[in-house]
């Protein structure tokens, strides 16, 4: 899953040069506050929560920014927040999943549906997209955790289902997938024989590749660099693969 990998490294490099720290942070503490409202506020009781903050900690988000969003889900201030998943397509037939988290659903899917229509995609049904990917558990460590073979041995032996190391110097790491239901007890092993992951969470990885070039590469990072910039949107995957070549023209 190069390709996946890549398209990682892509987000990851345009969040450090774009994202404002406040703006990652926001959408951390609203995960945080979703977490603590559908279940306990106690991290130890609370797998969803006890990811929520194992992310913010990993993008070292400050204890007292945590420990409010936490009183807030708690406090049902958060009420009135939802999880609404939207699925389409991108330039070049590319499919698309976003996950948002909102108190105005109305505001949401008009904002979503624009950045679709301005940037030569469409808003599809549910399920009309998320079939070609996996919902799975990802659980990243940085290279130093160890060589490729002590990663995958690790691994397995805490139940995961499959290893992925990009030896890059700069963003390279190990990623570690598992089942969507085996996240916690797979992250709870690992950190036994590896230490603390760097981050660990839910991810929609492709099934496949759908290769893009040429001009409707740039279109489709417009749209998606729009859709990250939404205060809703919480993450957003595609199931593209790009060409260096076309990777050295966005610049």
């Amino acid at each position: 899953m190069a390709g996946h990998s890549k398209f990682k490294n892509i987000m990851h490099k345009k969040g450090r040069a774009d994202a404002a720290r406040s703006k990652l942070f926001s959408k951390l503490s609203r995960d945080i506050t979703i977490a603590a409202k559908m279940g306990m506020p106690d991290p130890a009781m609370n797998s969803r929560l006890r990811l929520a903050v194992s992310m913010a900690k990993a993008e070292s988000m400050p204890k007292d920014n945590i420990e409010r969003a936490i009183k807030k889900g708690a406090s049902g201030e958060a009420d009135n927040m939802e999880e609404i998943r939207y699925e389409g397509r991108g330039p070049g037939g590319i499919g698309l999943i976003v996950e948002t988290l909102t108190d105005n659903r109305n505001r949401t899917a008009g904002n979503v549906r624009s950045f679709f229509s301005k940037f030569g995609g469409q808003l599809s049904d549910t399920g009309s997209v998320s079939f070609m990917f996996d919902h799975l558990g990802e659980i990243k460590y940085p290279l130093k955790a160890g060589d490729a073979d002590t990663i995958m041995e690790a691994a397995i032996e805490a139940g995961a289902q499959d290893v992925e190391t990009d030896d890059d110097p700069e963003d390279g790491g190990h990623t570690i997938y598992t089942a969507f239901e085996d996240l916690n007890e797979v992250a709870e092993s690992l950190t036994k024989s590896l230490g603390d992951p760097k981050s660990t969470g839910f991810v929609w990885k492709p099934q496949a590749l759908t290769p893009i070039t040429g001009d409707p590469v740039r279109t489709l990072m417009k749209l998606i660099d729009a859709l990250n910039d939404d205060d809703d949107v919480q993450n957003v995957y595609g199931n593209f693969d790009i060409s260096d070549e076309d990777l050295e023209a966005l610049g």
